[in-house]
């Protein structure tokens, strides 16, 4: 959608409404939790007078961003409805306006990052006995093939740490009998209808509802 004049907001507001299924005005504002003056704002183009918070809102709910808004709304740069120069003032005031939101992008970006950071640092914590000792420990047992592997279980105690913080857990253990369910499971080999009895290769994860890594298995009858 192009830039319009103000008589022509009311029609172009609809549109948008009309897209993402609300029938009128106050739906839109019900929705947006916004007021209805602030509609009737948009509505007449008066753009420069709503908050960026309530643009936000509005463009959230009607599934625009918030420049998309902004050029649709905002009268021609040359010339305003009755064909004049536009305001000076409200040319200033448009313009704080986008700078305001390009500030807030700026910020959403750095907080962004700054969670990313705190993420990965959480968890380098949470992991950091088997970073620092899971290479050492691999090192020596290629070096001295005699030293049991039950040495390492140990090292894998973080992980499963991490893994229960963040609500992971396995489909099942390795090595025992389940009931083959293809939801669950993936065949490594061989075939099995549902309900057939088979055994458990490489375990598989979900966190809650959500299947992250179907578990690898193999029929009974190849081992």
């Amino acid at each position: 959608m192009n830039s319009s004049s103000p008589q022509n907001n009311p029609h172009l507001l609809q549109q948008l409404m009309q897209r993402v299924g609300f029938s009128s005005f106050r739906a839109l504002g019900q929705a947006a939790g916004v007021s209805e003056k602030q509609i009737r704002r948009l509505r007449r183009g008066e753009v420069a007078q709503i908050r960026l918070e309530t643009l936000l809102k509005l463009s959230q709910v009607l599934q625009v961003s918030i420049a998309e808004l902004l050029e649709i709304f905002i009268p021609s740069k040359d010339q305003s409805r009755e064909g004049k120069p536009q305001n000076s003032q409200l040319t200033y005031e448009l313009e704080n306006l986008r700078q305001e939101y390009n500030r807030l992008q700026q910020q959403l970006l750095q907080q962004k990052q700054a969670l990313q950071q705190e993420f990965q640092q959480s968890s380098l914590q949470v992991l950091e006995s088997l970073l620092l000792q899971l290479p050492t420990a691999a090192y020596t047992a290629q070096q001295n093939p005699q030293v049991p592997a039950v040495k390492l279980l140990p090292l894998l105690k973080p992980l499963e740490r991490l893994l229960q913080e963040w609500g992971i857990e396995a489909i099942a253990e390795v090595g025992s009998e389940v009931v083959y369910d293809p939801q669950q499971h993936q065949l490594m080999e061989g075939f099995a209808e549902a309900g057939d009895l088979v055994r458990v290769r490489y375990t598989g994860y979900r966190q809650g509802d959500k299947l992250l890594y179907r578990a690898k298995v193999s029929p009974l009858s190849h081992h």
